[in-house]
């Protein structure tokens, strides 16, 4: 099937999650604590079957495009439990991904039924956009096959830190090797020496930091195998990207059906502001952009579930246009209705806050355009 051809079925679908995120759980977010996991959120969005969608029956990662549609659909009418459920996603992903059984069986249910929140801990002080240069250390703790490590250092910008219940947590196992020297570990929350603090950001959703001093992990923890840690991170982003996209796209929506609803309304000149060249051509140039960054982010979700091999390129573009598209989308409909937009608890003052971080966190603008252009001269 054509990426772009949804199914009537799927279509439906989208608009029950809209009505779903505006009547359930718009209300819960709105009785939340900015800056604070929002816990009634994540156990809604359990009991609603809504997390069970992130991962197959077996515990493997769902539908990519499955995915971008849940997130596209609950971004246009709640963003922050689109964030609660996305951050869930990426969280256990790396679980769904490379996890034993053992582990999926202790963490796969605990966070679709939204008893327990996941985190992914990737970025650091000096680490951000350059991931494989992470310096979190996993020294070997004991001798012998089955030794452990103790975690030393620290990650920051961590969605869901310092207070969800289990980190997925990238340590360097071996110094000097680059993305080949990096393990990903299953870490819950209260192993001894793990700590952080909340950061104070541009962003409704809670984001910290984690120190880790000396925090034991064991084999068991272990996701994956040891130095195949950075491979578990790309592929989980790679599987995200694109609903990155689909999160970036459904605000863009909402923005552009408000200015739209506005410039149909608003009386001025002697007509509506819709009557406007200015006005109506940057909603028509809007509209295209949209749609044009919908369907390259439906195509790449498409192409992973597919197996296809330029999955990298595709979720590089698709997050670039979607996310740059966003911005442009919200900004011009913030124009459109003037300083009313600005006033705290308009929904274009809260989408103009949360449209500025796709931009940069999983892969900034700058680090796709350098992938596209890596796999352009493969």
């Amino acid at each position: 099937m054509p990426a772009f051809a949804l199914e009537p079925e799927q279509h439906k679908w989208c608009e029950e999650l809209r009505t779903l995120g505006a009547r359930e759980l718009r209300p819960l977010a709105e009785a939340g604590e900015e800056g604070r996991i929002n816990r009634e959120l994540v156990a809604a969005l359990g009991e609603l079957g809504l997390l069970g969608r992130l991962f197959a029956p077996d515990g493997r990662p769902a539908s990519a495009l499955d995915l971008c549609l849940l997130r596209e659909s609950l971004a246009y009418s709640c963003t922050e439990a689109e964030t609660a459920l996305a951050l869930q996603g990426l969280g256990a992903g790396p679980v769904a991904l490379a996890g034993t059984d053992a582990q999926r069986a202790r963490w796969l249910g605990e966070v679709t039924s939204g008893r327990a929140v996941a985190a992914f801990a990737l970025s650091e002080p000096g680490a951000g956009s350059d991931a494989a240069a992470l310096g979190l250390q996993a020294e070997p703790d004991g001798t012998g096959a089955g030794h452990g490590w103790r975690l030393t250092g620290e990650k920051t910008w961590i969605s869901n830190a310092p207070h969800a219940d289990v980190f997925t947590v990238f340590a360097r196992t071996t110094q000097g090797a680059g993305s080949r020297g990096v393990s990903a570990f299953l870490v819950p929350a209260g192993r001894p020496g793990l700590g952080g603090e909340p950061l104070e950001m541009l962003s409704p959703h809670p984001i910290g930091t984690l120190t880790f001093d000396g925090v034991p992990v064991s084999r068991d923890d272990l996701l994956g195998e040891a130095d195949g840690g950075f491979g578990v991170a790309m592929r989980t982003l790679n599987l995200f990207r694109p609903s990155v996209g689909a999160f970036a796209t459904g605000m863009a929506q909402a923005a552009l059906d408000a200015a739209v609803e506005h410039a149909g309304e608003r009386r001025a000149f002697g007509g509506t502001l819709s009557d406007l060249q200015a006005v109506s051509h940057q909603l028509a140039e809007t509209a295209t952009r949209i749609e044009a960054a919908r369907l390259m982010v439906y195509a790449a979700a498409a192409a992973h579930d597919r197996g296809e091999p330029d999955i990298a390129r595709r979720a590089a573009m698709a997050k670039l246009l979607a996310t740059e598209t966003a911005q442009q989308a919200v900004d011009t409909a913030v124009q459109i209705h003037g300083a009313a937009a600005l006033q705290r608890g308009h929904l274009l003052e809260h989408l103009y806050r949360e449209v500025r971080a796709p931009r940069i966190y999983e892969g900034a603008s700058e680090v796709q355009r350098s992938i596209i252009a890596k796999e352009l001269y493969r």
